[in-house]
Formats: structure tokens, sequence, C-alpha cells
């Protein structure tokens, strides 16, 4: 392996906490979905990094379960938030608070 295992954990780490600041300091939906793909992303490079690390196609074959499966989440996604702008006209976070209990 070209790259040693703790600077790719370090890239990993750094881009998993950009995505998750997105989803947290984010209030508009397609941004936290765009949030969630990032951190799938992270996820997905450790996943082949250690794949490379210990010579196991395992984490590879995974990654690309989890693309599938991001590919998949992101269409649903998408569905749900032009269905969203359609009858609220916004997709501002702050507009949904009619489930609260």
């Amino acid at each position: 392996m070209i790259v040693p295992i703790e600077h790719l954990l370090v890239v990993a780490t750094i881009i998993f906490i950009l995505g998750l600041s997105c989803v947290v300091v984010r209030r508009s939906l397609i941004m936290m979905f765009i949030g969630a793909e990032i951190m799938l992303n992270a996820v997905g490079l450790v996943l082949v990094g250690a794949s490379a690390f210990w010579q196991q196609i395992d984490g590879q074959i995974m990654v690309l379960f989890l693309m599938a499966i991001a590919s998949t989440e992101i269409g649903i996604a998408l569905a749900l938030v032009i269905f969203v702008q359609r009858r609220k006209h916004s997709v501002d976070i702050r507009d949904f608070n009619e489930m609260r209990g």
C-alpha cells in the first residue's frame, strides 16, 4: 500500500466530520442529504483502505453494496424533497413541525 493507513484514516475522519457538520448545521433538506452522502463516502474510503491494508477483497465488495444503497437513497430522498417542496413551497427544515407531539 502506497499511502499509510493512518493518513487514510485521518482523511476519512475529516471527511466524516465535514459531512456530519453539514447535516447538523444546515437547515435545507438537500444539504442534509448531501452531508449524509459525504459521510457514506468517508465510510467507503475506510473500507477500501482497510481492504488494501489487509489484502482482502471484502471491503471493496462492501463498498459496491454501499454505493448501490447510496444511489437508491439519493433517488428516494430527491423524490421526497420534490414532494415536500411542491406541498410546502420550501425545503427549509424549520417549516416541517407538523409532526411534533
